[in-house]
């Protein structure tokens, strides 16, 4: 990481103290090696220029460049060209942006991949990656919790094509790989409306197993850790049954994922459908939505404000938190892989909710003591009461993950939540959030 204008350099560092230079890996017959300013390049910039008086122009040319910039190294060139007027706030759009180098790959090597729910927070980045390694990319979603936004930097492109639709009703195309996300994952959002989350699990999942049958497409679904319920077994190893309140405030999800399971392993075994089953710890990073009611949101946007930062409970609950890119690598590297059992993918560096807090305070601080920012006092940490159903304890056992995907997290949750600090507050300076 590089701060362009004022020469100050900070790396990337793993868990082990090595610098983060690419995410991904050769394995399974299958390349997803990309280089980390590539990628960050395409979340980590704003995405429009300013209008304004030259000497206007310089000055928050710099701000911008102090918040997008801190994490990249370039290039500038893939960035887009629209202009904001503030004085009038409104933006002038382009479609003349130049698009992010992608591999030339042969037809032979070349995937076509299905992404449902492929605007949202992990699609988006799931898509940048497939995008980025030369692949032919379709993304699915109906933007009740996407935007376009997350993905408009690959319209045009002609590997990519982006189509409105829910998933809830069926779908035909032409495709290799089927990566099933969509359905709504933040309580806020699944439980807006309880009955389609539910009616999304099913139907969206059946409907896409249905495409994959007849195109013999390999099949991935994001299920997730909200399987396990609030568990009684730790940490959760993915032949643990549960313990789930089939008719609580949380239920349409976990037993909406649940149901999902047992649909694909219907087809699996049924009609010979080649399937697999990543089961999502809690994930953070870029483009998370900052009102979704996920607590590493919440807690970034309320330092960065000055508010106090809300704890639900004593603070004694415990969570693992694993960074995005992290996921992606689990992702790609399952979908490729021989394993067709359920993989727990996650990070196994436990905090509670109370220390991560914490964490969360001092790290926000530190990156605006660089940017030379003095709050006017210090946030606080207050205590509230905790939602029905919340699990005391989550905590995935990710030895399948290790042995048969040769996978481990390699960002720690400090390195991860600088990042995401910043991308945060650049999003902050330029009025996305």
């Amino acid at each position: 990481m590089a701060n362009i204008l004022s020469g100050k350099t900070t790396q990337t560092l793993d868990k082990n103290g090595h610098e983060i230079k690419s995410v991904g890996f050769q394995r399974f017959g299958f390349d997803s090696e990309v280089a980390l300013d590539t990628l960050r390049s395409l979340y980590l910039r704003s995405h429009y220029v300013v209008s304004a008086s030259e000497s206007q122009v310089q000055e928050l040319d710099a701000k911008e460049e102090e918040g997008h910039g801190y994490l990249t190294q370039g290039p500038n060139a893939y960035q887009s060209k629209s202009i904001f007027h503030p004085d009038t706030q409104s933006i002038s759009y382009t479609t003349l942006s130049r698009f992010a180098p992608v591999k030339l790959l042969p037809a032979s090597s070349r995937k076509r991949v299905l992404v449902t729910g492929g605007a949202g927070f992990v699609g988006s980045h799931l898509v940048d990656r497939l995008m980025l390694l030369g692949h032919e990319v379709t993304v699915l979603d109906n933007f009740f919790t996407g935007s376009k936004t997350t993905v408009s930097h690959w319209v045009g492109h002609p590997n990519f094509e982006l189509v409105r639709h829910d998933v809830v009703e069926p779908f035909m195309i032409e495709c290799d790989q089927i990566y099933h996300l969509a359905c709504p994952a933040s309580p806020p959002h699944y439980q807006f409306n309880a009955v389609k989350t539910i009616k999304t699990s099913f139907m969206g999942t059946l409907n896409m197993l249905g495409l994959a049958k007849r195109t013999k497409a390999r099949f991935l679904i994001s299920s997730t850790s909200e399987v396990y319920g609030d568990p009684e077994v730790h940490p959760q190893p993915e032949d643990y049954w549960g313990h789930v309140n089939p008719i609580g405030p949380r239920a349409c999800y976990d037993e909406g994922k649940r149901v999902a399971e047992t649909l694909t392993y219907g087809f699996h075994h049924q009609d010979g459908v080649d399937v697999r089953v990543a089961r999502i710890f809690n994930t953070y990073g870029p483009r998370m939505n900052p009102h979704d009611g996920r607590v590493v949101s919440n807690f970034i946007v309320q330092a960065l404000r000055g508010e106090d930062m809300t704890v639900y409970g004593d603070g004694k609950q415990t969570r693992s938190f694993q960074y995005i890119h992290d996921l992606i690598d689990g992702l790609i590297a399952l979908m490729n892989s021989d394993e067709s059992r359920p993989v727990n993918i996650g990070n196994g560096d436990e905090f509670t909710i109370g220390e991560f807090a914490e964490l969360v305070r001092e790290i926000v601080e530190k990156v605006q003591a660089e940017d030379g920012i003095k709050p006017e006092r210090r946030v606080q940490i207050v205590y509230k009461p905790i939602p029905t159903d919340d699990p005391q304890k989550r905590r995935p056992d990710t030895t399948r993950a290790k042995n048969s995907l040769g996978w481990q997290p390699r960002w720690s949750v400090r390195m991860g939540l600088e990042e995401m600090v910043r991308y945060y507050k650049a999003q902050m300076s330029e009025g996305s959030i």
